[in-house]
Order: C-alpha cells, then sequence, then structure tokens
C-alpha cells in the first residue's frame, strides 16, 4: 500500500474527497430526497462507474432513503463485450438493466463520413434512457459528467454558439418528464481517473466516437490543460464563477432590467445597482 507524504493512505483521502463533494454537490442542488428512485446511467466509461460507485457509499450512509438501478444502453457497436458490465454488476451485486438499441447503425447511416457523430449518438443514447426512466417510475436520472466537463461546456458554447451556457447540475429534461442530475459536478476528471484505476473498474471503450481526433471538445480540453499547467486551479476557479453570477454585471436585458435604471423602478433593484460600485474596484 502506498502511503502519502503524512503517512496517510492516499486511496482512503481520494474516497473522503469525492465522496463530500459528490454529498456537497447533492446537498447545495437538492438532488436526491427521501423515496427518489435514482436511474444511474452507466456507459462503462470511468466517470459513471466512479458515479455509480460513489452513490451506493452514500446510499448505505445518507439519512433518507433512496433507490439505485445502474441502465446500460447496448447500442451494438462493433467489437463491443456484451458481457462485461453484467457480470461486473453482478459480481458487486449492484441491481442494473440492459437496454439494447442499434444507435450504431443508425449514426452511421445519418452521418457522412468524415462528421463528427457525437450529437446523433448522444440524442439517440439520451431519448432510449430517458423514455426508461420516465416508463418505470424514476424520478431522477444520474449522469456522470463532471467539474471539468460543465467548464469545458461553458467554453465550447461561448466559441461556437456565442452564448454564456453550460452544464447545469440539475435540471428537467426538454419533454418535463425527468429530472436530470450530476452528482459529480464538483469533482475534477484528474481525482476520477484516479479513483477509477485504484479501484480498478472493468472500462467499456467507446468504439463509435471515442476515435475521433476533429471534435471541438479535445481542442478546448487541451486549451483548459494548457491553462491549468500555467495556472493550477484556474479550471476549479472558472467553474465556481458559474455558481457566482452577476446578471447587473453582463448584457443580457432578459436577467437584468437595464432600462429601469434612472428611473423610479430602478428601486426594485437597489442590490444590483448598488453592485456597480463594487465591480468597479474588480480586476
Amino acid at each position: 500500500m502506498t502511503m502519502d507524504i503524512a503517512g496517510n493512505d492516499p486511496s482512503t483521502s481520494l474516497n473522503r474527497r469525492l465522496r463530500h463533494q459528490v454529498g456537497q454537490a447533492i446537498a447545495d442542488y437538492r438532488m436526491i430526497g427521501d423515496g427518489d428512485r435514482v436511474m444511474v446511467c452507466l456507459s462503462g466509461g470511468k466517470d459513471s462507474w466512479t458515479l455509480l460507485d460513489i452513490l451506493r457509499d452514500l446510499q448505505s450512509r445518507a439519512p433518507v432513503r433512496f433507490e439505485l438501478l445502474a441502465v446500460h444502453l447496448d447500442q451494438k457497436q462493433p467489437g463491443y463485450d456484451a458481457r462485461l458490465l453484467p457480470d461486473a454488476l453482478r459480481r458487486a451485486g449492484i441491481p442494473f438493466h440492459i437496454l439494447e438499441q442499434d444507435t450504431y447503425s443508425v449514426v452511421r447511416r445519418v452521418i457522412p463520413e468524415g462528421r463528427t457523430l457525437c450529437s446523433l449518438c448522444s440524442r439517440l443514447r439520451r431519448g432510449a434512457l430517458y423514455e426508461f426512466a420516465a416508463n418505470n417510475g424514476f424520478n431522477r436520472i444520474a449522469l456522470g459528467h463532471h467539474r471539468d466537463d460543465i467548464v469545458e461546456t461553458l467554453f465550447l458554447n461561448l466559441f461556437h454558439q456565442a452564448r454564456l451556457k453550460a452544464m447545469p447540475p440539475k435540471l428537467r429534461s426538454d419533454d418535463g418528464r425527468n429530472v436530470v442530475i450530476r452528482p459529480l459536478a464538483y469533482c475534477s476528471e484528474a481525482d476520477i481517473a484516479a479513483y477509477s484505476d485504484l479501484r480498478g473498474f472493468p472500462i467499456l471503450p467507446c468504439n463509435l466516437c471515442g476515435s475521433q481526433d476533429t471534435l471541438q471538445r479535445k481542442a478546448v480540453k487541451a486549451m483548459l490543460a494548457a491553462w491549468e499547467r500555467e495556472t493550477p486551479g484556474r479550471s476549479e476557479a472558472i467553474f465556481r464563477a458559474l455558481t457566482r453570477v452577476d446578471p447587473s454585471q453582463l448584457a443580457d436585458p432578459r436577467l437584468f432590467d437595464f432600462g429601469a435604471l434612472g428611473t423610479d423602478a430602478a428601486q426594485r433593484y437597489p442590490e444590483q445597482i448598488g453592485s456597480e460600485a463594487i465591480a468597479a474596484d474588480r480586476p
């Protein structure tokens, strides 16, 4: 067993940190309550395995009772090992369900050669999983997106959609039938990767789109990695900024009534107007 400089088991401290971060995110956004039925979307990657493992740990300790079911979508990809996940889940005693839908053939047929497949693949996968949750009485859908995914999505929307938009830790699906939660929202990808390695999760590779080299997300990931090397903690600071938004310091009239400034109606917004002076002192 490897110890850190203080003589502590790093796997224990890592588990404790991730468990605390997940528990804090659940509490901050009221993700899970007593009696909730939570469907954990298990892709077979490091993120979803870590999510499932930490939620099971918290389930045994939480003051409220909630149900967990791991659900995996078999997309009929070439080389897919249909026994890997079921065998591992049975050994661990984890309740699970395997959905089968040939989204691979659909994506290959619809998307021209050389174009990225992720968008359509994600929509088809999401549709199948959300439909299962709605039809089987699950009122929470847990996804394995972490802090770095959220920050990367912010820059993807900024650069390519001209929108300040990321991934919220909790949201209602477009059709209104599902509540989606991201309990790993406070967790870094580096911690998740280290935890996955320590736990020895059976990783299922994505042969559909994982080998594509032209994805814009990879470019953003590389940019953020370079920033992190130059200024450690920058990604965490960017994420924290998403939790501390000042509408009056941006430029969206849908979020702040700029037209009311300088009129009697401005009295309705004293805290925002007062923040102008504070903003002047900010770097």
